[in-house]
């Protein structure tokens, strides 16, 4: 396992994050400067040799001043200014989208990252999930928005299946060393960032890799020579068809014998290449079909592709998904970047040139011949290529987190025997989306004999914070991350969670209804696995004091004798009693409050036993109630 004390120096604090991206926006902010200067510069340089060619052509062909021939000295000049002004626009770009990755940065160092366009997953939010929800992991101010770099949906699919499910002991400590490795590259995720026009690509990866195994739809993707003859007669009629519409438009002269052998010619030839494609109907639109739907959007990724192929690496994992990008012949990146011509070839087929002469081209054909050429070599390469750009990515984001969270620690990940039975614990522990100067930290152990934890105390006093702060942070850990706390030791644990529990009026579900059937998916998950680390605030808090004391009781003894551990909240005192009832495997820990100058305070920390008073009233008394 990696040690931020060991192995890793940017966690020891001899780095300053937020000073080190001070330092390169400053950078970046000089550089958009001249790059501004440089726009401006050309572009007027561009007009003012347009304007001169202008003059110059007036004064050569008006006035016969000089000869004509010199103006192909203005029309180099004009495209040389031209390429550059290009370059200084791209390069424009290119710093301004630096510049928002490294605000971006300073915004998650000063806790004001959320809602600043950074991508929240909302797609991966889904009513049936023991945990996404309760525990903030995706949409508006979430932990996918917070750590969340990638520029693919593949890197985003990644980092969301990471998030939403646990992984195993030795996978964890690969990501973590791969994480610890990555962390003071920031020059390999500013280009990241930098690449493309894009902010992001749609590519469907699934879609993609699906498409690259299809089976071949021809019998061979070289274009069969007649085909290449047929095009060259083609070339000839559509010279042909420009001859005779020279004709037509008395531009040329030429003998009604001519035009009538060229007439003749391009009907033919026209009438031949119609049946030709006519043959290929099926297969024809098979595969730009094919290739329509599923590779597109494919520059992001070449250049993405790219940029990790200029990279080595030390770490077991991350030099594995670099040799999945190692092909023979060209590289990955060139193969992609070459099938996103094709597809841009596919495209062009809609404008009007290619629909006029397209069909004497036998355009169509080559095209479908080239992609299927392309589909034979490259692939079944998509997928893992497609798969290392994702985990790339989803590593990248850890290692940003762990780069601007030097404090934090990786978790240590406990192989769980029969002998050694789910555990967690943790020192100063700290909710990882809350700012750091704000953070509250606890100690929180549940292992050995000790299952579950009572949490009683009153409103606000922080009982369901505590509840997201070890779910979330166990989500980290598990997905190979750094966490919010001095020390962390787990084994692999499934979450289940009931804390942000809602009723629906569309389906007429009540919230006790909606809790109950959360409580019964938990229960049969923990039977299921006997690894299940359950999350559960105001327990059973839509049913009356009698019927909750059995049932709570009832549920935590359930969950227990089906190997689960977790925490449950309650402001209802009368629930303490079932850790009592839990003998050694319980215990009730409490939050409390002080009221003072008619305020009440909340200092956030868990201490053990039960809490000793409500501050409900209080509360009421505090917005104007008489009670």
């Amino acid at each position: 396992m990696p040690s931020a004390a060991n192995d890793d120096p940017s966690a020891t604090g001899r780095h300053d994050p937020r000073a080190d991206y001070g330092r390169h926006l400053e950078a970046r902010r000089a550089s958009l400067a001249e790059a501004i200067r440089r726009h401006v510069t050309f572009g007027h340089l561009r007009a003012a040799v347009l304007v001169a060619g202008l003059v110059a052509a007036y004064a050569a062909f008006s006035r016969d001043l000089f000869s004509g021939w010199w103006l192909f000295v203005f029309a180099a000049a004009f495209f040389w200014v031209g390429g550059q002004l290009e370059r200084a626009i791209n390069a424009r770009a290119r710093l301004n989208r630096a510049i928002l990755f490294y605000e971006r940065g300073l915004a998650r160092l000063n806790g004001r990252w959320a809602g600043t366009g950074g991508e929240t997953g909302d797609r991966f939010l889904h009513d049936d999930h023991l945990y996404a929800q309760d525990l903030d992991l995706f949409g508006e101010a979430s932990l996918f928005e917070l750590l969340s770099s990638a520029r693919t949906r593949i890197g985003e699919d990644t980092l969301a299946a990471w998030l939403k499910a646990p992984a195993e002991p030795s996978v964890v400590r690969a990501r973590q060393q791969a994480v610890v490795e990555l962390a003071p590259r920031t020059d390999l995720r500013e280009d990241l960032a930098v690449l493309g026009e894009n902010l992001r690509t749609g590519v469907n990866a699934e879609a993609l890799a699906a498409w690259g195994e299809l089976p071949t739809r021809l019998a061979s993707p070289t274009v069969p020579a007649w085909i290449w003859v047929l095009s060259g007669a083609g070339v000839l009629a559509v010279a042909g068809a420009v001859v005779w519409l020279m004709a037509f438009l008395e531009l040329l002269l030429i003998s009604p014998a001519q035009l009538t052998a060229i007439r003749v010619y391009v009907v033919l030839t026209y009438a031949v290449c119609q049946a030709v494609l006519w043959r290929f109907r099926a297969s024809r639109a098979a595969i730009l079909h094919d290739v329509d739907e599923a590779a597109h959007d494919l520059g992001l990724l070449s250049d993405i592709v790219h940029r990790l192929e200029a990279e080595r690496f030390s770490a077991e994992r991350l030099a594995t998904l670099r040799s999945e990008l190692n092909v023979e012949g060209l590289p990955a990146s060139r193969r992609i970047a070459r099938l996103h011509r094709l597809t841009d070839l596919v495209d062009s087929r809609d404008s009007v040139f290619v629909r006029l002469i397209g069909p004497l081209l036998l355009w169509d054909l080559h095209l479908i011949f080239a992609i299927e050429r392309w589909r034979r070599l490259s692939g079944p390469a998509l997928r893992p290529w497609l798969a290392a750009v994702g985990e790339m990515e989803s590593l990248s984001s850890l290692a940003a987190y762990h780069y601007e969270h030097p404090a934090d620690v990786f978790p240590e990940l406990i192989e769980a025997t029969s002998a050694f039975e789910p555990h967690f614990e943790a020192e100063g522990l700290g909710h990882p989306l809350l700012a750091e100067a704000i953070t509250v930290r606890n100690d929180v152990r549940i292992a050995g004999d000790l299952k579950v934890l009572i949490v009683s105390g009153s409103n606000m006093s922080g009982k369901s914070t505590l509840l997201r702060t070890v779910g979330i942070n166990t989500v980290l850990a598990q997905a190979g991350a750094p966490v919010r706390a001095r020390r962390m030791r787990l084994t692999t644990l499934e979450i289940g969670a009931s804390i942000r529990i809602q009723d629906s009026l569309q389906s007429g579900v009540s919230r006790f209804y909606a809790e109950i059937t959360r409580l019964g998916l938990i229960m049969r998950r923990a039977a299921d696995t006997h690894r299940v680390l359950f999350l559960i605030d105001e327990l059973l808090h839509g049913t009356n004091s009698h019927d909750r004391r059995i049932g709570a009781e009832a549920v935590v003894r359930g969950l227990v004798d089906r190997g689960a551990i977790g925490l449950v909240t309650t402001h209802d005192l009368a629930l303490a009693s079932v850790a009592t009832a839990m003998g050694s495997r319980g215990a009730n820990v409490h939050f409390q409050d002080v009221l003072e100058d008619g305020r009440l305070r909340f200092d956030y920390r868990m201490r053990p036993g039960v809490v000793e008073h409500s501050n409900a009233l209080a509360l009421m008394r505090s917005v104007g109630l008489d009670v």
